[in-house]
C-alpha cells in the first residue's frame, strides 16, 4: 500500500474534514496509517456537536495480533469478515476507510520477482476498506503510537488483478462512501466484490 500526499487536498474536499498524511511508499504491518471514519465514533449523536464533521479522521497501526494468533494479522477476507469472532464485531460499527494512492503486489516471472503498482487510471485515490480496534495498552499514556488498530478488507480479484495475485482490496466507490458506514452488515456484501477493472491501472514499480 502507499499513499502521496499530492491527494490530501481531494481527501479532505470529499469528506470535508482536514486530512493530513506524509507521503509513504511502502506502509507496512505496524507502521501507521491515516484512515477516515465516521464523526459519530461513540455511536451517541447526541453528543455531537453541529460544528463537528461528517467525517474525521483516525490514525491506527496496520494490524492486530489476536490471542490465538502467533502473527500480526493485516488483512480480513470479506468472504467471511461477517462470521469469523475475530472480525464480526467490530465490521459492525468500526468500519472505516483508507485512502490510498495504490498497493503493491509482486509476480514471479522466470527466474525472477517483478513488483507491480495498482492505481487509479485517473490518478485519483482509492478508498480501501478496513475495520479498527481499540488497542489494549498498559502504557497508553506513554505511547505515542495511535490508540487504534486496523485490518484492511481483501477479496477476489477482478479479471485484471487475478494475473498478479489471488486476492486484491475492497476498494470502495466515492459513490458507496455513505452506504459503507450506513448500512447493516447483511447489506455489505455487493461492496465486497471486486472494484471494476476499468478503474485499476497496473505499472511495472
Amino acid at each position: 500500500m502507499n499513499f502521496d500526499n499530492k491527494h490530501t487536498k481531494i481527501i479532505s474536499e470529499f469528506f470535508g474534514c482536514d486530512f493530513s498524511a506524509p507521503s509513504n511508499n511502502n506502509l507496512s504491518p505496524g507502521q501507521t496509517i491515516a484512515t477516515l471514519v465516521s464523526g459519530d465514533t461513540n455511536n451517541d449523536s447526541q453528543s455531537r456537536s453541529l460544528d463537528e464533521p461528517i467525517f474525521k479522521q483516525l490514525d491506527a497501526t496496520l494490524g492486530i495480533q489476536p490471542s490465538w494468533s502467533k502473527r500480526l494479522l493485516i488483512n480480513a477476507q470479506s468472504e467471511t469478515v461477517l462470521s469469523k469472532g475475530t472480525f464480526k464485531e467490530a465490521i459492525k460499527t468500526h468500519r472505516c476507510l483508507i485512502p490510498c494512492s495504490g498497493w503493491y503486489e509482486w509476480r514471479t516471472e522466470g527466474d525472477k520477482k517483478q513488483k507491480y503498482l495498482f492505481s487509479h487510471v485517473n490518478d485519483e485515490p482509492f478508498l480501501m476498506a478496513g475495520i479498527w480496534y481499540a488497542k489494549q495498552s498498559n502504557n497508553e499514556k506513554l505511547s505515542p503510537e495511535p490508540k487504534q488498530q486496523l485490518v484492511t478488507l481483501t477479496t477476489a480479484p477482478n479479471a485484471k488483478c487475478a494475473e498478479y495475485h489471488q486476492r486484491m482490496p475492497v476498494i470502495i466507490l466515492p459513490q458507496y462512501r455513505d452506504f459503507w458506514f450506513q448500512s447493516s452488515t447483511e447489506q455489505l456484501a455487493p461492496l465486497f466484490e471486486a472494484v471494476d477493472q476499468q478503474y485499476v491501472k497496473v505499472t511495472a514499480a
